[in-house]
């Protein structure tokens, strides 16, 4: 039976892990990402073959393997990290490798006589990307990094993995010493729901906004 005062109780708890934890790894998680994912994909667009081939299939191994797997080798490698820090990275490293694919595709729409005018105003290529090819292809990658944000966002309780009490380890938690379970998970969803559906109303109003 669902009791309201366990409802209640259990919210200042998960909050807090929410706050500290949750958050934390998805803010620093998602920044990390965005930055990496920008570098992989101009890597692999500039570099030649014979390297770039290597560097994609990283990423690829990265990507196609589970994240649970990545937080462990990382966890149990590096001893003198703590939990948290090999979550922030693990996670950044892991979701740089989609918002790659994102920015790849932002890039490839571009089209080829941007990048023949650019060379026919023989311009650099440090200024070709900076001024004619990154703020198109961003703009037209946006919302897709904010699904990747959200997506890592729901992915944190795999942290669990490493000890890290986020906000659903939590509520485990919380429900074992209550012998009850069923008012600590609904928080933890609705906090889930209250944290991640205003991002998704935003990204579909930012990529009605960005729509050429």
């Amino acid at each position: 039976m669902f009791e309201i005062d366990l409802f209640f109780e259990a919210i200042p708890e998960l909050l807090e892990a929410f706050i500290k934890i949750t958050l934390v790894v998805t803010i620093l998680g998602s920044v990390m990402a965005a930055v990496l994912g920008l570098v992989w994909a101009i890597l692999l667009r500039q570099l030649p073959s014979l390297v770039a081939a290597p560097l994609a299939f990283v990423l690829d191994f990265i990507r196609l393997t589970p994240l649970p797997v990545h937080l462990l080798l990382i966890y149990y490698t590096f001893n003198s990290l703590s939990g948290l820090t090999v979550g922030v990275l693990v996670f950044g490293v892991h979701y740089s490798t989609y918002m790659a694919e994102s920015y790849r595709a932002g890039i490839e729409s571009i089209r080829s006589g941007q990048w023949e005018a650019a060379t026919a105003l023989s311009l650099p290529p440090s200024r070709t990307w900076r001024a004619v090819i990154l703020p198109q292809a961003i703009r037209n990658t946006l919302p897709s990094l904010g699904n990747w944000a959200i997506a890592m966002f729901k992915d944190t309780p795999f942290l669990i993995f490493i000890s890290v009490v986020e906000m659903v380890t939590a509520a485990r938690q919380f429900g074992g010493q209550h012998f009850t379970y069923t008012e600590a998970f609904t928080v933890a969803g609705l906090l889930f729901l209250v944290a991640s559906y205003p991002t998704a109303v935003l990204m579909r109003k930012l990529e009605k906004k960005l729509a050429y």
